[in-house]
């Protein structure tokens, strides 16, 4: 059964993931600068905002958090309220900013960008090691779907805008991709398409035990769950038309949590899916996989 946190909507929910050590849900609302944690214990709900947005976080060794805004990589303090940048943006802020981004089995963190324009693929895949920001890929316009098979040795990199996820071959000990090559396509949405009849296009996406791939379908109202070769396992419909991101949390990582939207959604839509920008909740019978911490 899914249901939805009882907490407030977020313009456009994004990266969540679940805090062993807190026990507790931690996500961003891009447009809404603002980081959430959600404590279900204690049914605690906090938030901290910003002049500028958050896109993206991971929890850090040594405690806190790590931040990928607009204005570049932070170190988060959540009990004092306050950041330390750590590296300057890669890129103009007037049209571009970070977007998805997760720490790798390693602890080096990865952030993709968006270019906001969308007119050409100029948004690229940056590595956070060894105190430096590297710009590994490009070629895409809206980074998503970043996720690591359980042995860490494939990475999923998805570019919303093409309706492609690639997958690449992963070092682990390097921190390098090789042998790119598409992972699963989606056809693209046509001009004046009904989104009854559009499946959407892949944003964030979290891995589970057995490997399979949980995609979230922006404006597909669904979340596909694909085999290591790309075969479609599972579509589990949503009451929302955005779903932005999945990840497993709770004390056995059986509680899938997704996030979604509805910024500049119609009124009309609102109308008829209230929990549109809600974290949506519900149990799944495969774990996910726990977390990476990144290394300041």
């Amino acid at each position: 059964m899914i249901q939805a946190l009882p907490v407030p909507a977020s313009l456009l929910g994004e990266s969540p993931f679940w805090h062993p050590d807190e026990a507790a849900l931690y996500w961003c609302d891009i447009p809404g600068r603002r980081l959430n944690r959600w404590h279900p214990a204690s049914a605690a709900h906090s938030h901290w905002e910003f002049d500028t947005e958050p896109a993206c976080c991971a929890p850090l060794l040594g405690g806190g958090l790590l931040l990928a805004m607009r204005d570049g990589l932070w170190r988060f303090d959540t009990s004092a309220g306050t950041r330390e940048r750590l590296a300057a943006p890669p890129y103009d802020v007037r049209q571009e900013r970070f977007n998805d981004g997760k720490a790798d089995p390693q602890g080096r963190f990865w952030s993709g960008t968006i270019f906001e324009p969308r007119t050409s693929a100029s948004a690229a895949l940056y590595r956070w090691a060894a105190r430096k920001l590297e710009r590994i890929a490009g070629d895409v316009t809206v980074s998503n779907g970043l996720a690591w098979s359980p042995d860490g040795r494939t990475l999923y990199w998805a570019d919303t805008k093409a309706h492609t996820v690639r997958a690449f071959d992963f070092d682990t000990a390097e921190g390098t991709l090789t042998r790119g090559r598409v992972f699963a396509q989606f056809p693209l949405k046509t001009d004046g398409q009904d989104l009854a009849t559009y499946g959407g296009r892949p944003d964030g996406a979290a891995v589970d035990r057995d490997g399979a791939y949980w995609v979230a379908m922006f404006e597909g109202q669904r979340l596909l769950r694909l085999a290591p070769d790309g075969t479609l396992l599972q579509e589990l419909a949503l009451p929302v038309r955005c779903p932005t991101m999945p990840c497993f949390g709770g004390p056995d990582l059986r509680t899938l949590f997704i996030t979604t939207a509805r910024e500049n959604r119609p009124p009309a839509e609102l109308d008829a899916q209230p929990l549109a920008g809600c974290v949506l909740t519900l149990r799944v019978d495969v774990p996910g996989l726990p977390v990476n911490f990144a290394r300041p």
